[in-house]
């Protein structure tokens, strides 16, 4: 064998050997890669097992105390519909109005529910002190917020059960004259005669003066009439007396009352009161006018209004 022939032949045995070394390191690489990816796995599995082993045991040790909070919690719920509705039976019998009613049932709901929930925390064993102080401190910030809106809460409970007014009485209240539509918790609800509709602020009506027409059966109708200096009063008076006799809407008690009040610059005033019921008084009101002023005219009754006369005196010369 030559030397060439040698020389090639060292050569493909190194080469061999250089290819099986580096196979050799791939293989290792592998295994190690492999080895560390089992070995992050097993951790993550062992940190999972820890994580249920944890809660086991804290489930495990709660459960007593979880099982006594849902108790509560169902049988409170349970206790707080049926007070609910004995309450609710009760008020029914009662004359409280239907918003009223509402608005005491719902307080009362949200009363027993709040009583119950602590109830089912402290049996968890929940810092009570720090949760009241944390409500406390949230239903001060709210209550700050929200000023004019309790305002107005704390005077619709003051109408709903002080009971100034009911709805579908007619009433006068902050200048708006009109039948009572509703009484909610934050606004009453006035139906002008014109059929316009205003919402009133419950805090601004609890302390505004209030005039309720139909709290009682009877209204009166208060009329001043006048007539000229020149006219005769007893006439007038009979007149107004046959005109008041022919309504049929006006009460004969208590009795009407025709008479003179005043002397004013050009005119007497012939003051006339009777009584209606009330869903009458807009109605005689306006035939009180009409007939008057009808039996005046074909009488012959002056009613005066304003003039200027204007005298002229002859000169004595002339």
């Amino acid at each position: 064998m030559t030397d060439t022939e040698i020389a090639a032949v060292e050569e493909e045995l190194s080469l061999a050997e250089n290819i099986e070394e580096t196979t050799t390191e791939d293989a290792d690489a592998e295994a190690a890669t492999q080895t560390e990816t089992f070995e992050s796995i097993q951790q993550q599995v062992d940190r999972t097992a820890s994580v249920f082993t944890h809660a086991g045991k804290y489930i495990k040790g709660i459960l007593p105390s979880l099982i006594m909070a849902v108790l509560i919690l169902v049988i409170g719920l349970l206790i707080s519909k049926l007070i609910s509705r004995i309450i609710k039976k009760a008020l029914s019998k009662s004359n409280v109005d239907n918003a009223a009613r509402s608005f005491l049932l719902s307080l009362i709901r949200i009363i027993l529910y709040v009583i119950v929930i602590i109830m089912a925390l402290s049996a968890l064993d929940v810092p009570m002190s720090s949760l009241i102080t944390i409500l406390g401190a949230a239903g001060l910030a709210v209550s700050l917020a929200l000023q004019n809106c309790l305002s107005n809460l704390c005077g619709g409970f003051i109408i709903l059960f002080s009971k100034p007014f009911s709805s579908g009485d007619i009433i006068e209240l902050d200048g708006s004259v009109g039948t009572v539509r509703s009484i909610s918790i934050l606004y009453t609800t006035i139906v002008t005669f014109d059929n316009k509709t205003v919402f009133i602020p419950n805090g601004k009506v609890s302390d505004a003066k209030i005039i309720n027409y139909t709290e009682t059966p009877t209204r009166r109708i208060d009329l001043v009439f006048d007539i000229s200096y020149s006219a005769d009063f007893e006439r007038a008076r009979e007149l107004i007396l046959g005109v008041i006799a022919q309504e049929k809407m006006i009460l004969t008690d208590p009795k009407p009352v025709v008479r003179m009040t005043s002397h004013n610059e050009s005119s007497v005033s012939i003051d006339t009161l009777v009584w209606v019921k009330n869903e009458d008084y807009l109605t005689e009101r306006y035939n009180m006018l009409e007939a008057v002023k009808r039996t005046f005219d074909e009488s012959g009754i002056e009613i005066p209004f304003n003039q200027l006369d204007v005298h002229i005196r002859e000169s004595a010369d002339e």
